[in-house]
């Protein structure tokens, strides 16, 4: 509990303010924080269902002006964005469960202090944080190992997010009783036996948390898949939606020079590039309550300890 404290006029000493006071203030501070965080989505969802000249105008402050759902419909009309939805959940699973087993395969035996070499291997880890071949270089070894237009060229080159690994290390070093561990062991269990039947089913909630970090960077990530994945149908939905923005802008200049064509269809563009926000991210905020339990515990967990 967060103490607010106050000087008392008569004995001049420090005193708190009542219980109640308090939790109304950070309910208050909370509330503040909330709006401000929450409002810019808020307001693309209204902006969305609004008619764009009167969003530019202002008039869509808290409710939408003159309701229209003609953007979703534009978006829905194209016949991509049904495959760009199945490619983007298929790509986002496979991808969230090749992310968690190769962190939990390269952290474990890290958190392990009698590890041979576990300081050079933890060195030559951290190296990868600062320095990289850059974009060329990854697309050539891409190209060579045949998989350019394969769906694993969108995993395998960015297999360990390094940051992501140090935390799980740190949260099998903190938070695995090592105790458990030795009593395994003195039962008989190999090391295989001991991670997937103690390691794992105590690190749920840390695993919640890289399941979250996964999720969000695959869903979201389409600039990959524009670089190794040339086919249409084969493309993500943020890609899909991206390709329906520019085809949809590109017609309003087209427009530009038919009287009174340009405005409307820079009405539509308006009304698609918000849609798109909106059907990009709706997916990613349903999951996210069914995790978020175990993610600020999990995190906490495996937050570097001094």
């Amino acid at each position: 509990m967060v103490l607010i404290m106050k000087e008392n006029s008569k004995s001049g000493k420090l005193t708190g303010l009542s219980e109640r006071s308090s939790d109304i203030i950070l309910v208050v501070i909370c509330a503040i924080i909330l709006f401000i965080v929450a409002y810019p989505l808020y307001y693309v969802l209204i902006a969305s269902v609004s008619n764009p000249y009167d969003v530019y105008a202002g008039k869509t402050f808290l409710l939408p002006s003159q309701f229209t759902l003609d953007g979703y419909k534009s978006v829905f009309a194209d016949p991509s964005i049904l495959t760009g939805l199945f490619n983007s959940f298929k790509y986002t699973i496979i991808g969230t469960v090749f992310s968690v087993v190769v962190l939990y395969l390269s952290a474990y035996p890290l958190s392990v202090k009698d590890l041979p070499g576990r300081k050079a291997l933890s060195i030559f880890f951290i190296i990868t944080m600062y320095f990289g071949g850059g974009m060329v270089p990854t697309y050539l070894i891409v190209k060579q190992t045949g998989l350019i237009n394969n769906m694993w060229a969108l995993f395998l080159p960015g297999g360990v997010a390094v940051g992501n690994m140090i935390i799980v290390r740190n949260f099998f070093e903190n938070s695995i009783p090592k105790e458990m561990v030795e009593a395994a062991s003195i039962d008989g269990a190999s090391k295989w036996t001991t991670f997937l039947r103690i390691v794992v089913p105590l690190s749920r909630s840390i695993m919640a948390v890289m399941v979250v970090f996964s999720m969000v960077a695959y869903w979201n990530d389409w600039f990959t898949s524009m670089i190794y994945l040339p086919s249409p149908a084969k493309a993500p939905l943020p890609l899909v939606l991206r390709n329906i923005l520019i085809k949809s802008s590109a017609s309003a200049s087209q427009a530009s020079t038919i009287s009174g064509g340009f405005a409307e269809l820079n009405k539509m563009t308006e009304m698609i590039k918000f849609s798109s926000i909106i059907i990009a991210a709706v997916p990613m905020l349903i999951i996210y309550p069914f995790v978020q339990k175990y993610f600020e515990k999990g995190f906490m967990a495996g937050a570097v300890k001094g």
